[in-house]
């Protein structure tokens, strides 16, 4: 696996295989891009009940969307987990994929940007969703626009077998992955 550089995330970008919404150069680092948090959040609610996880849950069944207003901040107990959303759509051709990673300040106060979701799969085209989760001992507060995450880039082994495998792999709205019909990415808006 290769990672892509600076000049080569440029390269990319200028030929349209990279686009992220809004962009401004000084997001550009070494090996990636910097992705800042929105003031949209999904909150976990309690449930009179245990969740049942299964293939088609929706996380929207034990969470509750909040907009924090300019100026305020969303805080983060210890041992809780919110869902963010980036301010930046990002967009990649079927040629080439992405890695989520969180920024090193904050995890060395305990607070993780993804638990598990850090792909980013070819042909994407979304706001990326940040599983935040507080493993350390005091309350974390979030503003608006920190720099959260970065994203970094390799190139895909080949587009035909990437289709192929999101034609397998892609849930339908009629339940068939051959229908065409796609009801994804799960994350829309948060």
């Amino acid at each position: 696996m290769t990672i892509l550089g600076r000049e080569a995330i440029v390269q990319e970008m200028k030929k349209g295989n990279i686009r992220i919404e809004p962009f401004d150069e000084k997001m550009l680092g070494p090996a990636s891009i910097d992705l800042h948090l929105s003031n949209a959040f999904r909150v976990f609610v309690h449930l009179p009940n245990e969740l049942h996880l299964t293939d088609n849950m929706d996380f929207k069944a034990a969470t509750k969307g909040l907009v924090v207003p300019d100026g305020e901040t969303l805080t983060v107990k210890p041992g809780q987990t919110v869902l963010g959303i980036t301010q930046e759509k990002v967009s990649l051709g079927n040629g080439l994929s992405g890695w989520l990673e969180g920024r090193s300040r904050f995890a060395r106060v305990g607070l993780l940007v993804h638990i598990s979701a850090s792909f980013m799969q070819p042909g994407i085209s979304n706001h990326q969703v940040l599983e935040i989760s507080n493993f350390g001992p005091i309350p974390s507060n979030l503003s608006l626009a920190p720099r959260s995450a970065s994203s970094s880039f390799s190139v895909a082994k080949t587009q035909a077998s990437i289709m192929a495998y999101l034609r397998v792999r892609l849930p339908t709205t009629s339940g068939s992955a051959d229908s065409g019909e796609k009801k994804w990415p799960p994350h829309g808006n948060v």
